[in-house]
């Protein structure tokens, strides 16, 4: 199978391309690649079509561009093999539709032609859909982040109604089929346009695409055929997630319509900031303060981890302030593969503000044994 276009190279954008030159670029795309408007190429122009299509329904929508310029073609999902993770008590999430084929575009292209495609004419409104799509920021800590971390999460979400199981009806009634659609959802015409007569449909106004008339509506969700509830989930965040990464909760989000799946839940990780430790890539690093006399003579530190344990390391001799040590592969883990990070380690020499008598002549002596210009009590400028 061929390998897939990059989606900006397909709409012909850059990669920070603002929304506004994303649906410019599309709209020009759609209209030159619709089947109808290239009846003598109509096989190639229908696989361009789609090409197009599938590449702004991506970009158009935040969160999937910003998966797919993260993740490419391939997805958050296969990264993390599908882990997923929420904090109960600093979550947090947000609804969003699921998106689709963009119709007022469509319609805004063609209307010009004398169509009237009335929200979807490519589209069949009665056929199955996909669920609205759940986004939920998390917030962990460091150590959480480092060694992974299940948590249980509380969410609020439609859940498909029990007592008419979706159907809108209330229990022992039926929906009816439309009378003005015949159940297609749609009402079909013949317009005439300069590419010829061409067969054109708009939804249905009677039954708002569904195909279908709801007489008695179901006490409990009121015909809706869902009812907002709260859930709570058990996930699980992979060690070596990093801060700003997403992690996807399949069938997690909101119930689908006519028989569709369920939404996903977008997970987005915030990382809290550590007061020790920072991230770069999957090193760690920290400051070690050390004494003079352990930059001096050399000593063995215990350096802590982030794990709660410690590793023993030596440093040398006449080491400088400012020097950095590397402890290798005690950093995070690829959430990626089984490889880990360094750990990295810069010293700071501290100098004692305050000292005996006994310790200022100790160091006096030394500093003669050095040829080094003694401390002297403050006599003037030029003492």
């Amino acid at each position: 199978m061929a390998e897939k276009r990059d989606y900006y190279e397909v709409l012909g954008v850059d990669r920070n391309a603002t929304d506004d030159e994303l649906k410019k670029a599309y709209r020009k795309l759609a209209k030159k690649y619709h089947p109808d408007a290239n009846p003598d190429n109509k096989k190639e122009a229908e696989a361009k079509f789609k090409e197009v299509n599938e590449a702004y329904e991506t970009l158009s929508d935040k969160q999937k561009r910003q998966m797919y310029d993260q993740f490419g073609h391939e997805g958050p999902s296969s990264g993390f093999g599908g882990f997923n993770g929420f904090n109960g008590q600093n979550g947090s999430y947000t609804y969003s539709t699921s998106y689709g084929f963009d119709d007022d575009i469509f319609s805004n292209i063609f209307k010009g032609f004398g169509f009237d495609f009335g929200g979807g004419s490519q589209r069949n409104n009665n056929g199955p859909k996909k669920g609205p799509d759940l986004k939920y920021n998390l917030e962990i800590t460091f150590e959480e982040s480092f060694l992974g971390v299940q948590k249980e999460i509380v969410i609020y979400r439609y859940e498909t109604c029990n007592t008419c199981h979706g159907e809108k009806s209330r229990p022992g009634t039926h929906p009816e089929t439309c009378s003005m659609c015949h159940g297609s959802g749609k009402i079909e015409q013949v317009v005439t346009t300069i590419f010829g007569q061409m067969k054109t449909a708009k939804t249905c106004s009677a039954c708002g695409g569904t195909g279908k008339i709801i007489k008695e509506p179901c006490p409990e969700c009121r015909g809706k055929g869902k009812i907002k509830k709260q859930t709570k989930i058990k996930v699980t965040i992979p060690a070596g997630i990093d801060d700003g990464q997403t992690v996807v909760l399949r069938n997690e989000g909101e119930p689908g319509t006519q028989g569709g799946p369920k939404g996903d839940l977008y997970i987005v990780v915030h990382i809290k900031r550590h007061s020790i430790y920072s991230r770069k890539g999957d090193g760690v690093y920290c400051e070690i303060p050390i004494t003079f006399t352990q930059a001096t003579l050399g000593a063995e530190l215990k350096i802590p981890m982030v794990d709660g344990g410690e590793e023993k390391y030596k440093i040398p001799a006449g080491t400088q302030t400012g020097t950095r040590f590397i402890i290798r592969n005690k950093g995070f883990k690829s959430v990626n593969g089984s490889q880990r990070g360094d750990f990295i380690f810069t010293v700071i020499v501290q100098v004692p503000k305050k000292l005996t008598s006994e310790q200022r002549d100790l160091l006096t002596r030394l500093a003669q044994t050095m040829n080094e210009q003694p401390p002297v009590k403050k006599r003037g400028f030029f003492g």
